[in-house]
């Protein structure tokens, strides 16, 4: 497949239509992978018909980035940059304010090259001042840096005009490489994310965004210094599905549609390196629809889970009222689990039993 790639500034006009395009296909198309799932419909968790512990003892909070949180759930980064994308995110910022609740934003590239356009991103701040909020920025821009014209100070102005706690690097290569104005110069990524570690206040945060990271591209970014990586693998939302869709003379690869590891292999792939890496704190995204699926990846070894789309259509269709009763049936299906086995805290959760077909593990 040959692609042209853009070397030169994405204009703003071009960057709200995009993003538009990909909440409106998200609202009203299938976008979910068509044969390849998560792998967490093959764990089960072994029953506690013992728990030695009351409901009401049970406690699913935790601390993200330093700041306590209800549960360890995180609305991942969604959307921003177009009048309706900024509304979706304004009603997040509020629910995640009331339920102490983590929250990140859409690719901030419009701030990045444009340094008067970041003001609905700010805005989410002032919507939400206590929780964790979670910059965000693609790869390919991270290549750039110091290469072109991206600076290091280019990304303090991303980190401090929202005020974040994290900024979270999204890497994209499947999408960029189906995306019609994609941009597939990926040479220089890692030195670029090395000199983010060393020179920004907060953690870099590396997140696929469902395809999965293997266990050599987590050692690797995990070696110039990264120590938080979101697994965002595959069988939930397929991103490239999503550009195909957006292709206007339709896509002769429909064969990618479900390319990527599984959520699951992927979330064990990462978790493995722990012995190596004891710093090491894993988000677990991707197909993450439910409580029960949540639990799951926290036994497999998550400290926290991600999802985007199904609050994403939770926001749009209902609300922040339905958003709001969304997240709280999320959070006490993970109490329910964690009373099921016995688990009182989350950590005691990382620690319990799971069935994954035949094989019995204890997943620490």
């Amino acid at each position: 497949m040959s692609k042209s790639t853009p070397k030169k500034k994405e204009s703003s006009r071009s960057s709200a239509r995009r993003k538009r395009d990909h909440v409106d296909i998200v609202l009203n198309k299938d976008v979910a992978f068509r044969t390849k799932t998560t792998g967490f419909e093959d764990v089960d968790f072994i029953h506690n018909a013992l728990p030695e512990l009351n409901y009401d003892e049970i406690k699913p909070s935790t601390v993200f980035l330093n700041k306590k949180i209800t549960a360890p759930l995180l609305i991942s980064c969604m959307t921003g940059g177009f009048a309706r994308g900024e509304a979706i995110n304004r009603q997040l910022a509020a629910v995640c304010e009331e339920l102490s609740i983590p929250m990140g934003v859409g690719s901030q590239r419009q701030m990045l090259d444009n340094a008067t356009s970041g003001k609905s991103f700010s805005d989410i701040r002032e919507i939400a001042p206590s929780v964790p909020l979670l910059g965000n920025i693609g790869a390919t821009e991270v290549a750039r840096l110091n290469k072109d014209e991206y600076r290091i100070d280019d990304f303090h102005r991303l980190v401090d005009g929202i005020r974040a706690d994290a900024l979270v690097v999204h890497l994209n290569p499947l999408q960029e490489l189906m995306q019609p104005e994609g941009n597939t110069n990926f040479r220089g990524v890692l030195d670029g994310m090395a000199l983010l570690v060393k020179a920004l206040k907060c953690p870099v945060i590396i997140k696929e965004v469902g395809a999965g990271i293997s266990s050599d591209v987590a050692r690797r970014v995990l070696s110039v210094g990264v120590t938080h990586i979101d697994v965002a693998g595959a069988g939930g939302t397929s991103w490239s599905g999503i550009e195909m869709m957006r292709q206007k003379s339709g896509s002769t690869s429909k064969q990618y549609w479900d390319w990527g590891i599984p959520t699951r292999e992927s979330l064990q792939m990462v978790t493995s390196l722990r012995p190596e890496f004891r710093s090491l704190y894993v988000i677990a995204s991707g197909g993450i629809y439910d409580g029960l699926t949540a639990a799951k990846a926290i036994a497999l070894g998550a400290d926290m889970v991600g999802a985007a789309r199904i609050f994403l259509e939770t926001t749009a269709r209902g609300g922040t009222r339905a958003l709001k009763k969304h997240i709280q049936h999320w959070v006490e299906d993970v109490k329910r689990v964690m009373f099921l086995t016995g688990a009182r805290t989350v950590a005691d959760l990382q620690l319990v039993q799971v069935d994954i077909k035949t094989n019995i593990s204890e997943n620490k």
